[in-house]
């Protein structure tokens, strides 16, 4: 090749490389922020579900508060019939078998209705009242429940029972349910099997496909009564349903 005509290519590609690194230079930029576009698109697609699990679980331990009350003129006359009735209390329970040494007195309450001063002008019956709570605390749930049934005894040997709770009769067992640990690791994972169930699907719906966990929480724990009845709390009831619910996003992939 002639000198001049080398000469001339060289020219031609000083003057064409800064072009020919630019264009290459926008080629490749174009292509990382479209790929990464793509990929944080990618990133925004997910789904959440919820999965859902229940267990049956029966009470295991039962609180009774028997509260006692006594109405007297006199204090100590008062007094001495809340004893009589304690001592009845606790024969009452042993005849049901249960274990008296788990029952325990609380306070006493003394009421003197000359000292209400919004008595009114009329004398009471009883200036005294006397009150006094036996707690009674067991494990044998199906006892305590049948000799709740049987409290009727009481009240017809003289013992007057008034409520802790309501105001309205004698007040009943508490049942609790004290061995959520024992059930939490498997719920939890039958909730998410089923959270994942329900991802799955709509993956498959979608045509797209199931990519791993985005977010998850676990739900909070709650005890309901087994039968749901209007006006009867979860607390009155020895079969019960512990129930959680996850939720979880999942992340969707083409």
């Amino acid at each position: 090749m002639p000198n001049e005509d080398r000469t001339h290519a060289r020219q031609l590609l000083a003057t064409l490389l800064p072009w020919l690194v630019l264009a290459t230079g926008i080629a490749l930029g174009g292509w990382f922020i479209g790929h990464g576009f793509i990929e944080g698109r990618s990133g925004d697609r997910f789904v959440t579900v919820k999965g859902v699990a229940e267990r049956d679980a029966t009470a295991d331990v039962a609180l009774w508060p028997l509260r006692l009350s006594a109405a007297d003129n006199d204090l100590a006359a008062a007094q001495a019939r809340i004893v009589r009735n304690t001592a009845e209390v606790y024969e009452f329970l042993q005849r049901q078998g249960l274990d008296t040494t788990q029952a325990d007195l609380r306070g006493v309450d003394v009421a003197d209705a000359f000292a209400n001063q919004y008595g009114g002008e009329r004398p009471s019956a009883a200036r005294f009242v006397v009150s006094q709570t036996v707690m009674v605390r067991s494990s044998d749930v199906d006892r305590v429940r049948a000799a709740s049934a049987k409290v009727g005894e009481l009240v017809r040997s003289g013992v007057v029972l008034s409520s802790t709770q309501t105001g309205y009769g004698p007040a009943g067992p508490t049942f609790l349910f004290t061995r959520l640990n024992d059930l939490k690791p498997g719920m939890i994972a039958a909730a998410t099997a089923n959270a994942r169930e329900a991802a799955v699907k709509f993956a498959n719906d979608s045509r797209s496909h199931l990519g791993g966990i985005r977010q998850a929480n676990q739900g909070v724990f709650v005890i309901l009564p087994r039968d749901q009845v209007a006006g009867i709390p979860e607390e009155t009831q020895p079969l019960k349903t512990v129930r959680v619910v996850t939720t979880v996003e999942y992340y969707l992939t083409d």
